[in-house]
């Protein structure tokens, strides 16, 4: 309990000095996009009946980066991993944080082991989980650091399986959150009202790869793989297409909204 305190303080610290520094640009311009394929080499995440997370993320995320280029060739790219490579999850926030990115995009896939019919989309963006349902999810995308050597140290006791840890990392990014929302319900909408999708909605959870980010950052879940339609879909090059075309959408609209401000 104290050295839950302690780290609750220790939080508080570097929320409120966070709003003030780690903003190498202004922040009505968004020119540099990082995009997150999750999980990679050993990690391979969730699985469908014939296919891998790892491996549909990369698929949509380059698809994703070639669009954005494409027609927004103002924006830069950067890649997290562009193939099947490990990356630890406090190393794919260091990488948007060193290259001054203006947005944080991670790319998933879900799945559920109680049942074949569960589908849809969901956008998480970092905040205190709000039900057991949510704490899960973020359970299930932090066991990642498991992987990784000294992951106790380098991530200062957090333990992915203990839901206090869990909280004390949504205190994060709470100066972004207003903007991280924003972007989730411009992916929503576009899911729902433009590729078609069934949308889960825009939710919240402490993610490990999302709390160290000094940016507006989003966390999308593109389906789920352990229902056998979705997986299809997921694993064709028009759906694929389709769901990088509906997050571009939102990143050209959320980009147009901020850097009318100016």
């Amino acid at each position: 309990m104290v050295k839950n305190i302690i780290l609750l303080s220790l939080l508080t610290f570097f929320i409120v000095l966070g709003s003030f520094t780690n903003l190498n640009k202004p922040s009505y311009k968004v020119d540099r996009v990082v995009i997150d394929a999750g999980h990679g080499g050993k990690d391979s995440g969730t699985s469908g009946a014939v296919s891998k997370e790892k491996d549909v993320a990369l698929n949509i995320a380059l698809e994703l980066g070639t669009i954005i280029k494409e027609y927004l060739p103002d924006v830069e790219v950067i890649y997290t991993r562009s193939d099947d490579e490990f990356i630890e999850l406090d190393e794919r926030a260091n990488i948007a944080n060193k290259n001054g990115a203006d947005l944080f995009i991670s790319i998933h896939c879900n799945a559920v082991d109680y049942s074949h019919d569960v589908s849809g989309t969901e956008t998480w963006v970092m905040g205190l989980h709000k039900s057991e349902t949510n704490l899960n999810v973020a359970k299930r995308e932090n066991s990642v650091i498991l992987m990784e050597e000294n992951y106790e140290e380098k991530y200062e006791g957090f333990d992915p399986n203990d839901p206090a840890s869990h909280i004390l990392f949504s205190l994060y990014q709470n100066a972004y959150l207003s903007n991280s929302l924003n972007l989730a319900e411009k992916v929503e909408y576009q899911f729902k009202k433009r590729v078609g999708r069934h949308s889960r909605g825009v939710k919240q959870a402490g993610f490990v790869v999302l709390y160290k980010s000094s940016m507006p950052s989003v966390l999308i879940e593109t389906g789920f793989l352990s229902n056998p339609k979705e997986e299809r879909y997921l694993n064709d090059d028009l759906g694929q297409t389709y769901i990088a075309s509906g997050i571009f959408r939102a990143i050209r609209d959320y980009k147009v909204e901020i850097e009318s401000m100016n």
